[in-house]
């Protein structure tokens, strides 16, 4: 690419975007939105949004019946059980926690690769899931500072956290082949119209019961952040950037967003970081980091997790 510092901003403003939410999601919820009544907000927004560009950008159409059903199981798993899980778990853990156990989602798609492709796993990378497993594993059943950050209920909000993981890990491997073959801006309307609709059941009476009228400036700013930038602006970054970015460069990014997360959570007072959970971390970088190490010979790109 000529202009590597437009590459390198957006993959940071993804990084940046995606970690800030942790903590300022803790602020809207749930005093003043539910979990799923956010999810409905993002997914009705970005299915409009995706869906009037797609249109204005391209002509594309996704046809046959194998691709309709990938697009409609994509929507279903990646956009909106990976949303309720994500905005439910998060409710009731610490932003701290959930960003840690989120990056998980790279072991998530070797697994799913190896069950849904038949692809083989490598000894280094057996060693990585084992490592990281046992980092999530300490940090979803470990025990949380009293008051800090809202954590009402850590171990099912961690549990659901990387419930979420795993759905985003699922997905990519089940949307890849559709953006491989379409425009992605119409993979990405068909997605989030599904994900919207499967959202909608479980979260219409909270999105409902927001008293829109009384909200305060800086939580509207915090919705419309969610909704826009959360939603919309980091999916345009991160397919734009995902064209021109090495393996290595995406890793290097996919390993900023939980430490973004930790100085935003802890210079925001949302939580708190401590040694345990250092070493907790610890794990789990060094566990996808084997896993993500590719053989020379058949270089596969790290895709970096989203919520």
């Amino acid at each position: 690419m000529k202009n590597p510092v437009l590459l390198h901003a957006a993959l940071f403003l993804v990084a940046l975007i995606y970690a800030a939410n942790y903590s300022l999601s803790k602020d809207v919820m749930p005093v003043y939105a539910g979990p799923f009544g956010l999810v409905v907000l993002r997914t009705l927004g970005a299915a409009l949004f995706f869906g009037i560009l797609s249109r204005i950008v391209s002509k594309d159409r996704i046809t046959g019946r194998a691709d309709n059903v990938r697009a409609i199981l994509s929507g279903i798993i990646g956009i909106g059980a990976n949303q309720l899980l994500f905005f439910g778990g998060l409710n009731l853990t610490t932003p701290i926690n959930a960003s840690l156990v989120q990056t998980v989602s790279p072991i998530v798609v070797v697994l799913a690769s190896a069950v849904l492709l038949g692809e083989k796993i490598r000894p280094m990378r057996v060693v990585g899931i084992l490592v990281a497993g046992i980092g999530a594993a300490l940090i979803v059943l470990g025990r949380e500072v009293p008051g800090v950050a809202h954590a009402t209920n850590p171990v099912l909000g961690n549990i659901l956290i990387l419930c979420n993981a795993s759905a985003f890990g699922v997905y990519l491997v089940i949307v890849m082949p559709l953006m491989r073959k379409y425009n992605p801006f119409t993979v990405l309307a068909r997605i989030f119209l599904v994900g919207a609709l499967a959202a909608l059941p479980f979260g219409w009476r909270q999105a409902l019961a927001i008293d829109f009228a009384n909200l305060p400036v800086v939580i509207w700013a915090e919705i419309l952040y969610m909704v826009v930038f959360l939603t919309i602006v980091a999916y345009l970054l991160n397919n734009w950037a995902l064209k021109y970015a090495s393996p290595t460069l995406t890793g290097v990014y996919l390993y900023l967003q939980p430490v973004l997360a930790v100085l935003i959570a802890v210079a925001l007072g949302k939580d708190t970081f401590t040694v345990e959970k250092a070493l907790q971390a610890s794990l789990i970088f060094v566990g996808v980091f084997l896993v993500s190490k590719k053989p020379k010979a058949t270089p596969v790109p790290l895709t970096p997790t989203a919520e």
